[in-house]
């Protein structure tokens, strides 16, 4: 009946649908889940558009990634500029100037770069082998001890020692006075929520909801010439080669009785005693937006993944990539499959990149196999 099943409503099944009705193919999209949008999903709470998942801010450089979702919905001009509270004491995010300033009371980029230098010299490394090294080489020991050990061995469960250095080098440092977090020339908030960015992208599509594809794999068995899966790998083969790890997150949201409780959409609590990593006011990102007597705040925890629970991010160390690695090469086997999106590739992806490497294969498959793709 259908040319294409994709399993998964989130970005990644939704961009491929899309791409494939625009040529004329007929998609199935199911999601085991009762809405659409993945872990972009959106709602109303107080006429204030809550992320239930986790804050998402679209940025990205590419332009036809921009015009791409500009084709569904307009954006605002929301700029991310969290903060960081170590024990009161507050810090602009991402590190520059002002974080600088701040902790050692420099003025000038000369001075600032002198302290890391002093700070790179007196702990002899050389060759980062870790994140807690490779943190002291980028910002140096005070700010890796206040802003970074304490919330990173938050979010990921383990001693900074034991984590691969890999994951703190796409931390933003700056020599200039930006709280920018993102340094991309398009960022923004989708206006409306981005519930209803997906909605517009599925418009057409038929789409089953509460539907679980491995749980019902007889009764969409031959319903489509492909299969488009982004759930996780490991799952779809059934574990054969082990679990892959992730780790998970908690949200606790709640009403309160004021019109602005932090004055900042994302305050991050750096110090290990705080039980949460972050703290997001959801009204911010919207400029304030909804009932003026109320906000909504989201304590955000990280945790272990466990079966039953949601996986967030890829835990991928040297172990984790062995069993991956494993399981895409039993994935390249079948052609009728292709996995795709953050679980399918077991990749944490920004929401731009997922765009575009959904894009790209959906390009790849028309150029494969009815010869209209077009260059993206």
């Amino acid at each position: 009946m259908y040319d294409y099943l994709v399993v998964g409503a989130g970005l990644a099944g939704s961009v491929f649908a899309r791409f494939m009705t625009d040529k004329g193919k007929k998609c199935l999209v199911i999601d085991r889940r009762k809405h659409i949008a993945g872990n972009i999903y959106s709602e109303q709470m107080e006429g204030i558009e809550v992320h239930k998942y986790g804050p998402h801010i679209f940025h990205t450089d590419n332009d036809k990634i921009w015009e791409f979702v500009n084709r569904f919905i307009s954006f605002n001009h929301f700029i991310y500029s969290p903060l960081a509270n170590y024990k009161g004491e507050l810090y602009n995010l991402p590190f520059n100037m002002n974080t600088f300033h701040e902790l050692w009371g420099v003025r000038t980029p000369k001075e600032a770069r002198e302290r890391i230098e002093l700070h790179k010299k007196e702990s002899g490394i050389k060759t980062p082998t870790n994140l807690e090294e490779q943190a002291i080489m980028l910002v140096g020991r005070d700010i890796y001890e206040k802003l970074v050990r304490g919330y990173t061995e938050k979010q990921w469960g383990r001693p900074c020692k034991e984590l691969p250095s890999f994951i703190i080098k796409r931390l933003p440092v700056r020599f200039t006075f930006d709280n920018n977090y993102f340094n991309h020339p398009y960022q923004g908030i989708p206006i409306g929520g981005y519930t209803k960015m997906v909605e517009k992208i599925l418009a057409g599509i038929e789409v089953r909801l509460g539907t679980d594809y491995l749980a019902e794999r007889a009764v969409y068995k031959g319903a489509a010439k492909k299969i488009i899966y982004t759930g996780p790998i490991d799952e779809y083969f059934g574990y054969r080669f082990g679990e892959l790890e992730y780790r998970s997150l908690r949200f606790e949201t709640e009403t309160l009785d004021t019109d602005n409780y932090q004055g900042v959409a994302g305050m991050n609590y750096t110090d290990a005693i705080i039980p949460y990593t972050r703290i997001i006011e959801h009204k911010h990102f919207e400029f304030g937006k909804g009932n003026p007597k109320k906000t909504v705040i989201t304590r955000e925890y990280s945790e272990q993944w466990e079966n039953g629970k949601e996986p967030y991010y890829p835990v991928n160390d040297e172990k984790n990539i062995r069993i991956y690695e494993k399981y895409l090469k039993e994935s390249k086997k079948d052609r009728h499959v292709i996995f795709a999106g953050r679980l399918g590739k077991y990749q944490y992806y920004d929401m731009d990149k997922v765009i575009a490497d959904v894009l790209k294969t959906a390009e790849k498959e028309a150029y494969l196999n009815f010869g209209n793709g077009e260059q993206i």
